[in-house]
């Protein structure tokens, strides 16, 4: 099993819109696809996961209905709003650039400042 990894600020949030695009979602399944995708290396805790929902829902990014879940049970199920995908494809953008810059600075090898 993978060591876990703790997400750099704000990357929860992509993480969450990039899920959600995938198709309605309840939160707990969020939070499983997550686990799953990333082989155990993200597990974003029920306390983390359900506050940044909120927050998404709050600012237009996400939006979520009461229905029930294939277990029976009532919960509330997320989309992604059109605000939610030009966010997405924002943050999705930026991490990219970021994700390349640094590729690249680590790629340079010890001792070639010098």
């Amino acid at each position: 099993m993978p060591p876990k990894s703790d997400l750099p600020q704000g990357t929860l949030d992509l993480l969450i819109l990039k899920t959600v695009a995938m198709g309605p979602v309840h939160g707990y399944a969020i939070g499983q696809r997550l686990q799953q995708v990333s082989r155990d290396v993200v597990q974003v805790p029920q306390g983390s996961l359900y506050p940044a929902l909120h927050r998404l829902e709050t600012r237009g990014y996400l939006a979520a209905d009461w229905k029930l879940t294939d277990t029976g049970r009532e919960a509330k199920f997320y989309q992604l709003t059109r605000k939610g995908r030009v966010q997405l494809d924002a943050e999705a953008e930026s991490w990219k650039r970021l994700a390349e810059a640094v590729g690249l600075i680590l790629q340079v090898p010890e001792g070639a400042a010098e």
